[in-house]
């Protein structure tokens, strides 16, 4: 068979399971001031001499603000049935509150209605990464009045597309937000407090418990939450390094789930924060129980774990595997870690529905040539992947669908445009697009999954 031919498991995925692909607003759009938007504050971080490699911003990005139409085009034909975006919350309120922007709105209603003439189920994310400048400076995620704002937001989008769009996401990836935002400050607003961070975090799972509130006074019946998820290992079975292993669990994959699903804060989190934690009423946690109607499942790779106490906040530091395969990010390549945390969801959390709202790898493409670009790398990448998951189903988790990171190669925040994730090549001069093999590879194997092979796909290059 040929190397890179689809070479998928015998086991189908069930009955109406998305097929799809992620990007987001600030990452592809580009023009981002256009039409009367407010700018956000990754428009005013990457403007920020230093903050983003090379002096590269979203500006022009992926174009995508005025090829939206070819780029639909281009899902149909890598076959997608399903397609997962993101809303720039200035382009809908360039004050981040009051006064709407029609032209904004129109641009996601007409983007929405060319995917579903094209049968592609649209999910929408509210917030990825991009708070409007305005609400910045009147706080942002710090301010006891940013989860009515969002919920404000929120309910403008659920009255305007409501009634198209099915799938929901309130936010996505809260612990990026809030460590890379707040914490470590190499994302936007790029702050660096200790003390700010478990504010911002509590006021992201009250805000995702008010778009939730909210959606439902509107009619809205599926709304979920997108989580970058890490299984974590012990290097050794020493105490010290259990225990190293056990915040970072709490820190990354905990924060933000046993709040929505529980009523509670993983017990780790004050030790790890100390007296930076806050205290909080009974009452206060119990209002953050707001369960999702499914879970998005952000997945790149693990950490193995050591004890380091010079790590701060949680004192555990990764351990790089030398002998494994890693992406241009540095990341391990672990498909087995798939299947590892969505059997974990489905133990913890009682479960619920699923959907991998993200899954793929950077690497350092070659040249087109001929036409094509042969990404070898990244076509083995999401065939393990995509085993992994189907190895999930098998366990029975309740898994509803698979969306590729990315559509197109796009601004990978504070890396710029050195590092590429799209099943599809964006010229860095003129944006025109060229499917990769790793798209033409998933395009294959949504058919072979789906019973839709055509004569030749079994032969054909990835």
């Amino acid at each position: 068979m040929n190397e890179q031919a689809p070479e998928m498991p015998t086991d189908s995925p069930p009955s109406g399971f998305l097929w799809g692909a992620a990007t987001s607003s600030y990452q592809i759009e580009g023009s981002p001031l256009a039409d009367g938007a407010g700018p956000s504050i990754w428009h005013r971080f990457a403007h920020t001499p230093g903050r983003v490699l090379n002096g590269d911003t979203g500006d022009i990005a992926c174009d995508h603000y005025r090829r939206w139409r070819e780029d639909v085009t281009l899902m149909a034909s890598l076959g997608l049935n399903a397609y997962r975006f993101s809303v720039a919350w200035g382009r809908i309120l360039p004050e981040g509150t009051g006064r709407v922007n029609q032209p904004g709105l129109d641009f996601y209603r007409h983007l929405v209605d060319a995917l579903l003439e094209q049968g592609i189920e649209p999910m929408l994310t509210l917030y990825h990464w991009d708070l409007p400048e305005a609400l910045d400076a009147r706080g942002g995620w710090a301010s006891d009045a940013s989860p009515g704002w969002f919920a404000d937001y929120a309910r403008i989008l659920y009255r305007a597309l409501g009634d198209r769009v099915r799938l929901w996401i309130t936010l996505n990836e809260p612990w990026v937000i809030t460590a890379g935002g707040y914490l470590f400050g190499d994302l936007a607003p790029g702050h660096r407090s200790q003390s700010e961070t478990p504010i911002v975090a509590h006021n992201l799972l009250r805000a995702h418990a008010a778009a939730l509130a909210s959606g439902r006074a509107e009619g809205i019946e599926r709304i979920g939450l997108a989580v970058n998820l890490e299984p974590q290992y012990p290097a050794s079975p020493l105490a010290d390094d259990i225990a190293a292993t056990a915040r970072r669990d709490a820190f990354i994959n905990r924060w933000f789930l046993d709040p929505v699903f529980f009523g509670r804060y993983p017990a780790e989190m004050e030790a790890i924060f100390g007296t930076a934690w806050p205290e909080y009423s009974a009452s206060e946690l119990d209002a953050l129980r707001a369960p999702p109607d499914f879970i998005g499942v952000n997945y790149y790779s693990r950490s193995v774990v050591r004890a380091d106490p010079t790590e701060q906040p949680v004192g555990a530091r990764r351990v790089r595997q030398d002998a494994r395969p890693h992406t241009a990010m540095d990341w391990e390549v672990y498909p087995q870690g798939l299947t590892h945390i969505l059997a974990w969801i489905q133990g913890r959390y009682g479960n619920p529905p699923v959907y991998i709202t993200e899954n793929g790898a950077a690497f350092d493409d070659p040249p087109p040539v001929a036409g094509r670009l042969h990404d070898r790398q990244r076509v083995a990448y999401l065939r393990s992947h995509l085993r992994a998951a189907s190895r999930a189903l098998r366990r029975g988790v309740d898994l509803r669908g698979y969306f590729a990171w990315s559509l197109l190669d796009n601004f990978e925040w504070s890396y710029g445009y050195a590092k590429r994730f799209g099943l599809v090549r964006v010229d860095p001069v003129d944006r025109q697009r060229l499917i990769k093999d790793s798209g033409r590879f998933y395009r294959d194997a949504i058919r072979r999954y789906e019973g839709r092979a055509r004569p030749g796909d079994a032969a054909a290059p990835g």
